[in-house]
């Protein structure tokens, strides 16, 4: 009778031991396509000479992955932007930016140059090499993306100071650095190894937002699991990356230095596959722009606030 208790309490030790840790790395289906939305509202206050001025940026991104082939350091797989869509309102001035328009490499107009480009991207697929926290390491393909786009700025009408800036806009969206910061908004969340219930890890990256160079260090906090289901708090400290290289615009020379925030959220991940059920998140980021010029400079302050949200689409 004692070794029968014994035995009993044994296992049952074990289940408890077994619910209480899970699994977090990727490990989608082989050959299964997963699509999954993220969508970001965002609104940015600048202060001028004691007058406000309003930019709200909607962007939503659609991306479809399915895993090829896999290795012990990464998994290899094919990835597709399906959708690429952004709207933003500048004082009254809107600008639509959408892959689903075919756009107009042409145009006189700031979106249909960008919708063109956004277009071509959406229509090719990227071989991308994954770790197992969802970090891409390596898109294989970028340089053929970018060589094939790129090539077409030569049909670019726009002249002068727009032509050099929608120039570089458009280089910076086709980089291989800006391809990656996509896709690892959707899948860079994971310790990628056995995690135990009320654990913590980290995350640490460097990445580009309007071209300013910033530094993310997130803290995931794994709150409980249930079946195959890891609740999971997330807080993100944001400050400029130091020694950042400041902006230059139009012949001005703009600085952040002392831009920094926080994000908080909730996810939800899939312990089978390692990708995100959910994620909602609230940001908020302060500091002063730099702007400086031959015989000009000011400090303007600036106020980001945004709400965010990435799932995996049935």
């Amino acid at each position: 009778m004692k070794r029968i208790i014994l035995s009993c309490l044994a296992v049952l030790f074990g289940i408890s031991l077994a619910a209480q840790t899970a699994m977090l790395r990727m490990n989608p289906e082989k050959n299964k396509v997963y699509k999954m939305r993220s969508v970001s509202e965002q609104t940015v206050t600048q202060t001028m000479n004691g007058n406000q001025q309003t930019t709200n940026a909607d962007v939503t991104y659609v991306m479809s992955l399915r895993m090829m082939d896999s290795t012990p350091d990464f998994i290899v797989a094919e990835v597709h932007f399906d959708t690429l869509s952004t709207r933003t309102n500048a004082m009254g001035m809107v600008i639509n930016s959408t892959s689903t328009s075919e756009g107009d490499i042409k145009s006189t107009k700031t979106e249909d140059i960008l919708s063109y480009v956004m277009n071509r991207i959406s229509k090719n697929p990227m071989f991308v090499k994954l770790d197992f926290t969802g970090k891409p390491i390596e898109v294989v393909n970028s340089k053929m993306i970018s060589d094939m786009v790129l090539k077409d700025t030569g049909s670019i009408t726009l002249e002068g100071i727009q032509a050099t800036a929608i120039k570089s806009q458009l280089m910076g969206m086709v980089s291989d650095n800006n391809l990656k910061t996509i896709i690892e908004g959707f899948t860079w969340c994971l310790p990628g190894r056995q995690i135990r219930q009320g654990e913590e890890w980290n995350i640490s990256q460097k990445t580009t937002s309007g071209g300013m160079m910033l530094d993310i260090n997130t803290t995931y906090h794994l709150n409980n699991i249930k079946e195959n289901y890891a609740d999971v708090t997330v807080e993100s400290a944001i400050k400029a990356s130091e020694n950042a290289a400041p902006i230059k615009s139009g012949g001005a020379t703009v600085t952040y230095g002392n831009l920094q925030g926080l994000s908080k959220g909730s996810m939800i991940i899939d312990t089978n596959t390692g990708l995100v059920v959910s994620n909602k998140a609230k940001t908020h980021i302060t500091g002063d722009l730099g702007i400086s010029a031959p015989g000009f400079s000011m400090n303007i302050p600036m106020d980001i606030s945004g709400e965010s949200y990435v799932e995996t689409l049935k």
